[in-house]
């Protein structure tokens, strides 16, 4: 059973940094991981996704403030956000994908409007507020 457990949010003024993590057991099936938010009243979308071997893929709207990782000893993911915005305020959410993907079908599995077709398993979420 695949479990995944986000932590790390909070609140924040905007410029400010926050690192979100998440701790994954039982997965082993697949090989990619990302972070999707979900804003108020907004659709799931996707922010950062990763696969095991390191290749990453990123939203344009976080490229060059965010940075996903892992540490796959560890089996943990991790989001670190730099110069937060109040439009990056949204609960958080951990994901990982079941099946095995090809690294340039990452950026199109981040950006899929289907999200749950790609990304199988899904943490509680941790909310991320940041103010003006």
């Amino acid at each position: 059973q695949v479990q995944l457990q986000e932590s790390g949010g909070g609140s924040v003024q905007s410029g400010g940094s926050l690192k979100l993590s998440c701790a994954a057991s039982g997965y082993s099936s697949g090989n990619s991981m990302g972070w999707f938010r979900q804003a108020p009243g907004k659709g799931l979308e996707g922010v950062a996704a990763i696969l095991r071997d390191g290749s990453t893929s990123y939203a344009d709207s976080v490229k060059g403030r965010f940075i996903i990782s892992q540490d796959n000893a560890k089996n943990m993911l991790y989001l670190q956000m730099n110069s937060l915005k109040p439009e990056d305020t949204a609960m958080y959410y951990c994901a990982a994908a079941k099946a095995v993907i090809a690294g340039r079908e990452l950026r199109a599995w981040l950006l899929a409007s289907s999200i749950h077709d790609q990304y199988n398993f899904w943490g509680q979420g941790t909310q991320v507020t940041v103010s003006s």
